[in-house]
């Protein structure tokens, strides 16, 4: 099948790449033609395990290729993907510009009927909306899919693969045995095909997120409150997750979620509800909840600290706003970071992708390291803001030979609280009691949402932050010229 994807971010270049790998003709088009060249060079836009390989091997043999002009991508094909971002807007709903830009843009190149499908985000009312713009630029027949994405970062290969479930939405049976043919190598018997309205299946996406971002804000709330108790947390949630009506999937305590999908889909469709009149008191309060979340970690940090952070030194282990992808977009690891500095601390930081997208944006107020055991270099303290692998089995010998202070605060909970304390380690995790030599006397914090949200007391901003270190400065000069 002649497939065209419009959008090369982490939805459309997996879609398109995913779907060449399955034997289909696929041409990738995105109006950002330095983003073209990059790919047609064998370069990658974004870090997404397993993507360059596949991206690679179906370039090779003529399945994939890429291309700025729209007119030619969508010449032959007979389905044309939309996978345009849409991002949050002031008002909190969906910014769908790109959709619109790129849907009427589609409908003045068509020379033949098309199916255009839906990939991207989008709230209900969406596919309809598309249908009645389109047919203002052209009098060629047309329909509009909803086939909305369920990727991970981090696991998007895998999850196209393999699929839950693939849902879509068309209004005429042609459509639906259409998708149907091209899904038919990812679906099963326990991996089916879901049809449905294209209002349904648009907002089937925000309540399958709006439930996974309530799981996520619900145990972390949880993991506050075994702390004020001296409860652990690890132990509730064996007690509950092996409930068969609870599970054990988003049921992990850290320091918040952030990332492209969740922040924006839960406020999307709390925008949504208000839209039509309707309360949406359960997401706005997941939506408050996460954001206290993500300044716990500080918090815990600058009180252990007390009066003396400004003299302090914290290392940051983990930038992204999860593992496996370079995607810092509302990372809690930055919440933490900002809280840290107007604090006056030095903060030093490292993560295995993710780390010139921060050096792009706090540039000299940080410092640098490739490596996780390079950023412990006289700090006070480090902090695990991101779930990497390569963090789980850290080599204390070597961290107290580094460390000015041995402190860690494990925002993911990675690390064996008493396998740490062994080593002479102060240990605080999410949720669970803090243990080690240098253990506070007293680690209840009265962590309420009214508390997490007073912003009325300001810390001054750090006025010696350090430079980038020299081996990381060169790294970024050498990657920066690739792309002159």
């Amino acid at each position: 099948m002649k497939i065209a994807v419009v959008g090369t971010g982490y939805v459309g270049l997996v879609t398109g790449t995913c779907l060449a790998e399955s034997g289909n003709e696929v041409v990738c088009i995105d109006k950002v033609s330095a983003k073209v060249e990059l790919l047609r060079r064998g370069g990658m836009p974004i870090y997404e395990p397993g993507l360059a390989e596949l991206v690679h091997r179906n370039m090779s043999v003529g399945r994939l290729w890429f291309t700025s002009d729209l007119s030619k991508g969508i010449a032959d094909a007979e389905l044309i993907f939309l996978a345009v971002g849409t991002p949050q807007s002031d008002s909190g709903a969906a910014d769908l510009n790109g959709i619109w830009a790129a849907g009427c843009e589609v409908a003045a190149h068509m020379t033949e009927p098309k199916i255009i499908v839906i990939k991207s985000t989008v709230p209900v009312g969406t596919n309809a909306g598309l249908a009645d713009r389109m047919a203002c630029v052209t009098d060629i027949p047309f329909d509009i899919a909803s086939n909305p994405e369920f990727l991970k970062e981090g696991s998007a290969i895998n999850d196209f693969n393999h699929p839950d479930r693939v849902v879509v939405g068309a209004r005429r049976p042609e459509v639906l045995s259409k998708l149907h043919e091209l899904y038919q190598p990812f679906i099963s018997i326990d991996r089916p095909f879901l049809t449905m309205t294209p209002e349904s299946a648009e907002l089937t996406k925000y309540v399958a997120n709006c439930l996974l971002a309530t799981k996520i804000s619900f145990i972390n709330e949880m993991s506050n409150l075994c702390r004020g108790y001296e409860a652990v947390i690890d132990d509730v949630q064996r007690g509950i997750g092996y409930d068969k009506r609870i599970g054990f999937s988003f049921l992990s305590p850290g320091v918040g979620y952030g990332g492209s999908c969740f922040p924006k889909d839960i406020r999307a469709a709390i925008h949504m509800a208000k839209a039509i009149g309707e309360p949406a008191r359960m997401m706005e309060a997941v939506d408050a909840a996460n954001e206290a979340q993500k300044r716990v970690l500080g918090r815990t940090i600058l009180e252990y600290f007390g009066e003396t952070a400004r003299e302090k030194t914290v290392a940051v282990w983990g930038l992204a706003f999860k593992a496996e992808t370079d995607d810092i977009r509302e990372s809690p690891a930055l919440v933490l970071i900002d809280d840290l500095l107007r604090a006056g601390v030095s903060v030093r930081v490292t993560d295995p992708e993710a780390i010139m997208n921060v050096c792009a944006i706090y540039g000299d107020k940080l410092t640098y390291f490739d490596g996780q055991y390079d950023a412990l270099a006289g700090a006070d303290a480090v902090a695990i803001a991101t779930e990497w692998s390569v963090y789980r089995h850290p080599d204390y010998v070597a961290m107290s030979g580094l460390m000015r202070r041995r402190a860690i605060f494990d925002g993911r909970n990675l690390l064996e609280a008493s396998q740490a304390a062994r080593h002479g380690f102060f240990y605080c995790g999410m949720g669970r009691v803090a243990m080690g030599v240098d253990a506070w006397t007293d680690m209840r914090l009265d962590i309420t949402l009214e508390e997490s949200e007073d912003a009325s007391v300001e810390a001054p901003v750090a006025t010696n932050a350090p430079r980038k270190s020299k081996r990381l400065s060169t790294r970024i000069a050498r990657e920066t010229a690739s792309f002159a």
